[in-house]
C-alpha cells in the first residue's frame, strides 16, 4: 500500500514525498521562468506588427468613411498611408485617438477598414492579434 493507514483501518490515499514535492515545485518554476518572457516577446511584437491601409490587393485605393474600398477621387474618401499602421498606432485607431502622423479627418475610415480586415487579407493577423486579450 501506498497510502496511510487512518486509525479506522482506512487509506487516506496518496501522500507525496517531500522529494517529488520539491520536483514538482522545481518543475513549476522553470515553467514560468519560460513563460514569461515568451508572454513579453508576445506582447512586444503585438505592438510592432503591421497593416498596411490599404493592403497591397487594393493599392492605390482610396478609403471610404465606412472603411469600404474606393476609387480615388470618391468624395469624401481618406487616401491611403503612405507607411503601414504599426499594432500600437493601430490599437490607437481603434481606440477613437489619432496616432502621429495620421491626418485627423481620416482616422475613423482607417479604423474603419482595419475593422473590416478578414482572414487572408494583409494585416489580419496583426488585427486579430491586437483583439486578443493579455
Amino acid at each position: 500500500m501506498s497510502g496511510i493507514e487512518d486509525k479506522d483501518g482506512g487509506s487516506e490515499g496518496f501522500v507525496p514525498s517531500r522529494r517529488t514535492v520539491l520536483m514538482l515545485g522545481v518543475a513549476a518554476a522553470s515553467t514560468v521562468v519560460t513563460i514569461r518572457p515568451a508572454l513579453a516577446q508576445t506582447a512586444g511584437s503585438v505592438l510592432n506588427c503591421e497593416i498596411p491601409v490599404p493592403g497591397p490587393h487594393a493599392a492605390g485605393s482610396h478609403i471610404a468613411p465606412d472603411g469600404s474600398l474606393v476609387a480615388p477621387g470618391t468624395a469624401g474618401a481618406a487616401p491611403p498611408l503612405a507607411r503601414p499602421l504599426r499594432g500600437e498606432e493601430a490599437r490607437m485607431l481603434l481606440r477613437g485617438s489619432t496616432p502621429p502622423g495620421v491626418n485627423p479627418g481620416s482616422s475613423q475610415a482607417y479604423a474603419n477598414y482595419i475593422r473590416r480586415l478578414q482572414a487572408g487579407m494583409s494585416g489580419f493577423t496583426c488585427y486579430a492579434s491586437l483583439q486578443m486579450p493579455r
